[in-house]
């Protein structure tokens, strides 16, 4: 940016050539041009430039605000020099992941002196620097830390408490037991807490939910409005946030309207839980809610909850039916325009009347998902993913044409087996002749169908009169589209070993292949595209119309296309990422994957990539090729790969690459080693929770979480 407006203003650029000149546009349009320039540079280049831009990097509007959570340049002495110059500007600091800053760089935080909103999560900080640093910030009123092994709440001043109990807004995310900072905010109204507590320490030993010595302070919840809390797998999460809940069973607080909590796995209800649950069907009236799968099933609760203007449920992995779904929250099919956001994956019989005597396979019951599309026509984010849901054969009712009406979706999620034609599966027998069966056996040779790589051509094949390709016409304003087999899992869980065996494709999805890829090419404004479990990718042409049309695509996620023996679209991969020159992050899980020169090649067009991820079983990789790819994408931070090769293949390749790169990009993170190594748990925990969450561990991530600014 710096050499950008160097050039600018000395004349030198092509634009002042052909009369132009920027400097020449008013305030208005220099400042919004501006705004998309990192605060950084902004302030520690832009305003060197001329005298006019050295006000107006400086102006109100660009400095109350600073976002450093994804500058993965900005290195402590950047933070110390821009403290320095704007601290007392700056209102609003996120620092959010900012994990290879050292802990001593917080210490500069202390001359925003007007900070009313302060995000460290993923910062290192300990008990003593947090206590200086909010002892200097009494005009804050949200923040985001990190409670790790160590933290001790009797460390912390009375002017820091001071400080705590004027914030309303808290997220904590707990790697120990321990209520944290929380029992200090006595005016709480918005409590997220993030329970990322492992069960083992390192050395082996089981830890205990029990909170540490003198942490025997209880929470004060009278005026908290939001409650919500994401756990890890692990028994431990489970015990901690019961803690956390016992209070709210106490006395509910009046004015709660948002009550979420995300727990994977089995978290059963106990008789604490169970008289929160009944007070707050008594005594209040939510917008957002979102339980664990056992305290919804088999339970009437949602019969007496109260709603108020619902705009977020989450009902994951619940065995809810149908009948309920619309009965018990769309009030019999009521108006719920206030509704943007719906997460109903794994819930295998949410569009089945009843799920009693029902197979997880039948046909839905298309009148409960139209019920469901009337009443709550505003929804943005939609997740359907998961669950089979198969359509019948009746005209006009597939679940596609359907979703169709729903023209304000920004994100959706569905499964493989609901995008493909009735008659498809009805001509086509379930098992076609040229398609590998989803095995790791012997690489199996079959004949490869010759399809066109344009997309003209595609269009001339009749893939425009598919019930897919007009949904993906309809919502042309989508930014995030997950397609994912129902049985799909990832090779890569998060605390086991790696999975060595997959689940076959569900039936229905075996006719979706390359066409229905190449429809996806119509979302002009596509920011994140994820694909799993297709098997009928024959040679990935679909891929290369996306590459070419979908020019604002970031985030890429390709999992177990085609055959699983080999890597039959990867000649069409490379033709697609030579045309992505936004992607930023790319993640690949293929069996057998071959990272070579090619591949490194042709992803050395995507000048714009930051982070890259490949998990493959008996995949290989070219050491050269890799150090090559590094060295011409200046901007990746991230390279993890989870392959077949040897241990001493990958930590030479790992070492190779930090001892090369380190110095000049200080956030890069390298994790190399062989997927099924048992060592994979205790490599995992160090990668930075960051890229964890957001890019090596698959899962489907629309609507996941409630919409901003609930978290």
């Amino acid at each position: 940016f710096f050499f950008l407006f160097q050039e600018l203003v000395s004349g030198e650029s092509e634009e002042e050539s052909n009369g132009v000149n920027l400097m020449e546009f008013s305030d208005e349009i220099l400042l919004h041009i501006l705004s998309y320039v990192p605060c950084t540079d902004l302030v520690l280049n832009v305003r060197k430039t001329c005298r006019k831009l050295a006000t107006l990097c400086l102006d109100k509007s660009l400095t109350h605000t600073v976002l450093l959570q994804k500058d993965y340049k900005v290195n402590k002495d950047k933070v110390k020099q821009l403290m320095r110059d704007i601290g007392k500007e700056i209102y609003q600091l996120n620092m959010a992941g900012c994990y290879w800053l050292p802990s001593s760089t917080i210490d500069h935080v202390i001359r925003c002196k007007n900070l009313v909103k302060l995000n460290l999560s993923g910062c290192h900080i300990t008990s003593l620097r947090l206590s200086k640093m909010l002892s200097a910030l009494q005009h804050l009123r949200s923040l985001a830390i990190d409670v790790n092994p160590g933290f001790d709440a009797s460390q912390l001043s009375s002017e820091c408490k001071a400080t705590l109990s004027r914030v309303s807004e808290l997220k904590q995310t707990l790697y120990t037991p321990s209520y944290g900072v929380v029992p200090c905010c006595t005016s709480l109204e918005k409590l997220l807490l993030y329970f990322e507590i492992l069960d083992r320490s390192r050395e082996g030993f089981m830890l205990s939910g029990q909170l540490m010595v003198g942490e025997s302070n209880v929470p004060h919840y009278q005026n908290l409005r939001v409650f919500y809390a994401r756990l890890a797998p692990g028994y431990v999460n489970q015990e901690v946030v019961r803690l956390y809940l016992a209070v709210l069973s106490d006395r509910t607080p009046e004015n709660l309207h948002a009550f979420l909590i995300s727990a994977p796995g089995s978290f059963a209800e106990t008789g604490a839980t169970k008289n929160l649950l009944d007070s707050m069907a008594r005594n209040v009236r939510l917008d957002a809610l979102q339980l664990p799968k056992a305290w919804i099933n088999g339970s009437g609760l949602l019969q007496h909850l109260k709603f108020n203007n619902p705009f977020y449920f989450s009902f994951s992995r619940c065995t809810l039916s149908g009948g309920h779904l619309i009965q018990r929250v769309i009030n019999g099919g009521k108006d719920l325009k206030s509704l943007t956001s719906l997460n109903l994956s794994g819930c295998v019989h949410c569009l089945a009347p009843e799920s009693l005597f029902r197979k997880a396979e039948d046909d839905i019951d298309s009148s409960i998902l139209e019920s469901l599309v009337v009443s709550c026509c505003n929804l943005r984010h939609l997740n359907l993913s998961a669950a089979h849901h198969h359509s019948s054969e009746s005209i006009g009712n597939h679940l596609c044409q359907l979703l169709s009406r729903l023209k304000h979706l920004l994100s959706l999620a569905l499964p493989v087996c609901s995008i493909t034609d009735v008659a498809a599966n009805v001509e086509k027998p379930p098992t076609q002749p040229n398609v590998a069966p989803q095995t790791f056996g012997k690489k199996v040779r079959v004949g490869i169908q010759t399809y066109p790589r344009n997309l003209t051509d595609q269009v001339n094949q009749k893939i425009e009169s598919s019930v897919f390709w007009t949904l993906m016409g309809s919502l042309r304003f989508l930014e995030t589209l997950e397609i994912i087999g129902s049985s799909f899992s990832s090779a890569m869980p998060r605390n086991e070993p790696a999975i060595r065996n997959s689940l076959p494709p569900c039936v229905r999805a075996q006719s979706v292949g390359d066409s229905e890829v190449a429809a996806i090419s119509q979302l002009t404004y596509l920011q994140s595209l994820t694909l799993a479990q297709l098997p009928n990718i024959i040679t990935g042409s679909g891929l290369v119309s996306i590459g070419l049309q979908c020019q604002h695509l970031r985030t890429l996620s390709l999992a177990n296309l085609g055959m699983m023996g080999k890597v039959v679209y990867m000649s069409a991969l490379m033709d697609m990422l030579k045309h992505c020159k936004c992607l930023r992050d790319l993640r690949l899980e293929q069996p057998y994957f071959s990272a070579g020169a090619q591949f490194f090649q042709a992803l050395s067009h995507c000048s714009s990539l930051q982070r890259l991820c490949i998990v493959s079983r008996s995949g290989t990789l070219q050491s050269d090729a890799v150090m090559s790819f590094m060295a011409s994408c200046l901007e990746v931070v991230m390279c993890h790969m989870f392959m077949g090769e040897s241990l001493t293949v990958c930590r030479n390749l790992q070492q190779s690459i930090v001892r090369s790169f380190q110095a000049d990009r200080p956030a890069l993170n390298v994790v190399i080693f062989p997927l099924l190594h048992e060592d994979l748990t205790e490599v995992i925990r160090d990668v930075p929770m960051r890229h964890l969450d957001e890019i090596t561990l698959f899962k489907s991530r629309v609507a996941e979480e409630p919409p901003q600014p609930v978290v």
